[in-house]
């Protein structure tokens, strides 16, 4: 969600937000009682670098510990490893290695492909997940949101039936940096989404939703990562994904949407001679992962730094928030199954998002976790990264910034109507900021 720009107005109010949030992250810091100096920037590049041979050689970590015996090469190379049927992909699919779909400039970054989502709405109004008939209608597939584009066998092959009518694409999304995201705590984005709300009088407001940690049965989460935030943390967002994108199951999704077609047992993914499975080869990989950089030429020129002043002044900050702060070091989260590293904690970064879901015109009508007022909200896009976008919002229909700053309405329809006010060279100081993130 590209939050765009308008007339300089409510200067005062939008830098307070801005500073406000980074005061928040701080304050968190301290209210977790561990002492601590204080918070230092997120390590930045695009050091995952994709490489026929040797995956990983050349990789650079954010100095994330790794388990006995395990590298960062390996966990890279284990996020790159293309699959077949012998080794557990399908019986439907989208691609064959994570690096497919999160590549761009390297391993792990964002690209162009997109998946399908798909449902209807029952008599009372709420969404319904697809289901899917599949072997000339011997077999169905229930509960399916997603609609995956590959199979092992035509018989396996899904199709969006005419009952299906509600029918969205979703981009693949950026995964660097993805281990500071984790290690934001809940109460930083409760604070953000309250800030809103009396920064913007009510005309913004953030929904924070709490999903189900799959790594601790019965224990939930903000959640952070997808375009509905239905995941908080990134061992459930990789398990899932693992499964819905290339059929491969494991102890979080242990079992496949369909059997026709499979040949390999369940689970499919299971413990190395380090005792880790991929999922968890995976996690450690984007925990490593440094976050994206600024094009630091483009950020220092005149216009990028006046086109700064526009995104924050006429209101873009007020979604895409430019600095938060990580949970400390030691501190505790996903139900209790992960501690936050020094790699990780008390770090600013600058994510240019809020991590929580609007209404901007744009839903796409699907839940996927509920409440069911999620359907036409999505979560705001990190804009960290973004001169490596060539398409832009949460199905790529937009080519261009400009066109996807003027699909905002809704909650930010009064920051695009700033936007349109602003001069033509105003305009271009905004873009060239943009483009230097």
């Amino acid at each position: 969600m590209l939050n765009p720009a308008g007339k300089v107005v409510c200067t005062m109010t939008h830098k307070w937000l801005s500073v406000a949030v980074l005061l928040v992250g701080v304050m968190a810091v301290g209210l977790v009682g561990v002492a601590q100096q204080g918070p230092t920037e997120a390590p930045a590049g695009f050091e995952t670098p994709t490489l026929a041979q040797n995956h990983g050689a050349q990789s650079v970590s954010n100095g994330l510990v790794e388990p006995q015996g395990d590298t960062y090469a390996l966990d890279q190379t284990n996020f790159e490893q293309p699959h077949d049927a012998s080794t557990g992909l399908g019986p439907v699919f989208n691609a064959r290695a994570c690096v497919d779909c999160h590549q761009n400039p390297v391993s792990g970054g964002a690209s162009q492909f997109t998946e399908i989502r798909a449902g209807h709405l029952d008599a009372n109004g709420n969404f319904v997940a697809a289901s899917v008939p599949i072997h000339d209608g011997a077999a169905i597939i229930a509960n399916r949101s997603i609609i995956n584009d590959r199979a092992l066998v035509p018989e396996a092959q899904e199709h969006i039936p005419d009952t299906e009518d509600i029918r969205a694409l979703r981009a693949a999304l950026n995964t660097l940096g993805d281990g500071f995201v984790e290690a934001i705590d809940d109460s930083t984005l409760e604070s953000i989404a309250q800030n809103q709300i009396e920064a913007s009088k009510g005309r913004i407001h953030g929904e924070a939703v709490e999903v189900p940690v799959l790594e601790s049965p019965g224990q939930s989460r903000i959640g952070r990562f997808g375009w509905k935030d239905q995941h908080s943390s990134l061992l459930s967002f990789i398990g899932d994904a693992y499964l819905n994108e290339m059929g491969v199951t494991n102890r979080l999704r242990p079992k496949d949407v369909t059997t026709i077609g499979k040949t390999t047992t369940d689970p499919e993914d299971v413990p190395d001679n380090l005792g880790l499975a991929d999922i968890d080869h995976f996690a450690q990989f984007i925990r490593g992962t440094k976050v994206p950089p600024r094009d630091t030429a483009l950020a220092a020129t005149a216009a990028a730094q006046a086109g700064q002043t526009l995104f924050e002044n006429i209101g873009c900050s007020t979604c895409h928030v430019s600095s938060i702060v990580t949970a400390p070091a030691g501190t505790v989260i996903n139900g209790g199954a992960f501690t936050v590293p020094e790699a990780l904690g008390n770090k600013i970064i600058h994510p240019y998002s809020d991590f929580l879901l609007h209404d901007i015109g744009t839903g796409d009508g699907i839940v996927q976790n509920p409440p069911q007022d999620t359907a036409n909200k999505l979560r705001t896009v990190p804009l960290w990264g973004l001169r490596t976008h060539p398409r832009h919002m949460h199905d790529l229909k937009s080519l261009t910034l400009e066109s996807a700053i003027e699909r905002h309405e809704g909650e930010a329809e009064h920051v695009r109507n700033r936007f349109r006010e602003l001069s033509p060279e105003d305009k271009q100081a905004l873009l060239t900021f943009l483009n230097s993130l």
